[in-house]
């Protein structure tokens, strides 16, 4: 039994190299894997054969926690194209979108100031539906249009909106308490 380390992880998962992925086959294959790698499996064997077990179920762990989140999934998409989605250094948006944010977080900020839980359960219900829209689009630039550069501007997007859904789920979760 052996996982090769150098497989990239949808060949890991024996999955088709795009950003739509059957969801339950990840789950089954990461559920087979972690079956056939568990290092409780070879706690009777030798220290090499313990520690290449561990190396195995890190690598597949670290698959699974991966790609079963779109914007990991499709930061490793960009990653395996040889493209820099710029993260860390690009952070120019265009001003309608920085418009946008500023919006959504001014309407954030007045309804928890508010105290306005229906507001804000809006608020993130409309931010989900963009939040699915924008990968929708996604999909379409790294599966059909292999545009790399456009998903890189994306995946930047995509992570206000995701910081944004996280100050919102903080925001409701202060009200309740």
């Amino acid at each position: 039994m052996s996982v090769d380390l150098s497989q990239d992880y949808f060949a890991l998962f024996g999955l088709p190299r795009r950003f739509f992925i059957d969801d339950a086959a990840l789950e089954a294959a990461w559920h087979e894997l972690q079956s056939r790698v568990h290092p409780d499996r070879y706690a009777h064997l030798p220290d090499s054969e313990k520690r290449m077990s561990m190396q195995w179920a890190t690598r597949v762990n670290e698959g699974f926690a991966t790609l079963r989140k779109p914007l990991s999934r499709a930061q490793y998409l960009l990653e395996l194209a040889g493209v820099d989605s710029g993260l860390e250094t690009n952070t120019a948006m265009s001003p309608e979108f920085l418009m946008e944010q500023m919006e959504w977080r001014e309407a954030v900020e007045e309804a928890r100031e508010a105290g306005e839980m229906g507001e804000l359960e809006q608020l993130h219900h409309r931010l989900r539906q963009h939040a699915r829209e924008v990968l929708g689009g996604l999909a379409h630039q790294l599966d059909e249009a292999r545009d790399y550069a456009a998903a890189a501007d994306t995946v930047r997007r995509l992570m206000f909106v995701e910081r944004l859904q996280h100050d919102i789920d903080e925001a409701l979760e202060a009200l309740e308490e």
